[in-house]
């Protein structure tokens, strides 16, 4: 009984963080689909962004850790604009991932990057994938 409350504690502050971080209430979110359905990144995405919202309303915070999701997000807007509830999820992703870095869990290891590849990148697409996908 007492890991049970355990557990809800720190299910309740990863959703009261996200729900910091982003300035969003996620609990509006009656899972419609419409962010989804619009997202050009959805096809590469192994949870769909209605799904990350309802994982982070259940405080789901393993299940969002291990998804690709949050990193994959485009950030283009397209599911906040279709939103009929005026939810920014593009918000929610961003503190998804910052929760993420706070906890030193990046989702590449700069280190492991092959010079070659390096090289032919921008310097503006290195520094921009740095800051939003490491810690």
């Amino acid at each position: 009984m007492r890991l049970e409350i355990s557990s809800n504690r720190l299910r309740n502050e990863f959703v009261a963080k996200v729900i910091e971080l982003s300035g969003q209430d996620i609990n509006l979110c009656y899972q419609c689909g419409k962010c989804s359905a619009g997202c050009p990144m959805s096809f590469v995405m192994d949870l769909l962004p209605n799904q990350i919202i309802r994982s982070v309303q259940l405080g789901l915070a393993d299940d969002i850790a291990k998804s690709r999701t949050p990193w994959l997000c485009a950030s283009c807007l397209v599911c906040t604009v279709r939103c009929p509830k005026g939810i920014d999820i593009a918000c929610v992703m961003e503190a998804v991932r910052q929760i993420a870095l706070r906890r030193r869990e990046d989702f590449i290891d700069p280190a492991g990057l092959e010079r070659d590849t390096v090289a032919e990148l921008p310097a503006i697409a290195l520094v921009s994938g740095f800051r939003k996908l490491t810690g």
